[in-house]
C-alpha cells in the first residue's frame, strides 16, 4: 500500500516497499519544521514544481546522492542536467510514463524562481493511484478540469495565504477537484503564512464530498 510521508512546508515521499519512491518539492535545509536532513531522504524520483528556493531547495544534492531523476519544467530539467544530473523535461499539460505510472504536468498560477520558466503542479498515476500535488498556486478555475480529466484519490493543496491560496480558496479548489481525501501543506513554516489546518479541514468536509487529514511533519498517510 502506497505510502505518503510529510517532510514539512511542500515536501512530500511517496513510496511503497520494493517500489520506485518519489520526491516531491525537498525543502529540508534551511526548513524549520523538517523532519529529515538531507543525507537520510532516498528517493528514485524528484518532482520538481519551481525553481524558488522553498522548493527546488536540496533537489540536487539528494538526486546526486542518489542517482534519482530530477522531473520538471523544461528549464529546471535543463540546471539539473547542466550540473550532471539525471532528469526528464516536460511542460503544462504533458503526460509522460514512467515504471511507476506517468506524471502530468498542471497550471499552477505563480512566480517561476527561474528565468523563462513556469510554475507547475503534477497529477501523478502511481501504481494506480491517482494524486494531485498543486505547488504552489493560486486558485483558478481549470481546477476542475484537473478534477474531470483524472479522477483523484488524493489533492495536495497549500493553504498559507500570502504567497499561495488561502484556506478558504483551497476549500473551493477542493470543491472543484473532488479528490477523494485532501491533504494540506505550505502553512505555519514561518509567521507570514500562518494558517490553522484544522479550520481547513473542517470547512472542507463540511462544503465538499472529501474527506481531509492533517498530517503533522514525519508523519504519514495510507493510500
Amino acid at each position: 500500500m502506497p505510502e505518503l510521508v510529510f517532510l514539512g512546508h511542500a515536501s512530500f515521499l511517496l513510496k511503497e516497499e520494493g517500489k520506485e519512491s518519489l520526491l516531491f518539492d525537498p525543502f529540508v535545509t534551511g526548513n524549520p519544521t523538517a523532519p529529515l536532513k538531507p543525507e537520510d531522504i532516498k528517493a528514485d524520483y524528484i518532482l520538481v514544481s519551481h525553481g524558488h528556493a522553498d522548493h527546488l531547495g536540496d533537489a540536487y544534492d539528494i538526486a546526486g546522492a542518489n542517482d534519482a531523476t530530477i522531473i520538471s519544467t523544461a528549464e529546471v530539467a535543463s540546471q539539473a542536467a547542466e550540473k550532471g544530473l539525471k532528469s526528464h523535461a516536460q511542460h503544462l499539460g504533458g503526460r509522460h510514463s514512467f515504471p511507476f505510472g506517468s506524471v502530468k504536468l498542471t497550471l499552477a498560477f505563480h512566480g517561476a524562481g527561474i528565468p523563462g520558466g513556469h510554475a507547475c503542479g503534477f497529477v501523478v498515476d502511481y501504481y494506480g493511484k491517482k494524486i494531485y500535488f498543486a505547488g504552489d498556486t493560486a486558485l483558478f478555475g481549470d481546477m476542475k478540469l484537473i478534477g474531470e480529466l483524472d479522477k483523484l484519490d488524493l489533492a495536495l493543496l497549500p493553504i498559507g495565504d500570502n504567497f499561495t491560496m488561502g484556506i478558504d480558496d483551497a476549500v473551493v479548489a477542493a470543491s472543484f477537484l473532488k479528490a477523494k481525501t485532501v491533504i494540506p501543506y505550505h502553512y505555519n513554516t514561518w509567521p507570514v503564512i500562518e494558517a490553522d489546518p484544522e479550520e481547513f479541514k473542517k470547512k472542507v468536509e463540511d462544503n465538499t464530498g472529501s474527506k481531509c487529514f492533517v498530517i503533522p511533519p514525519g508523519d504519514s498517510y495510507q493510500l
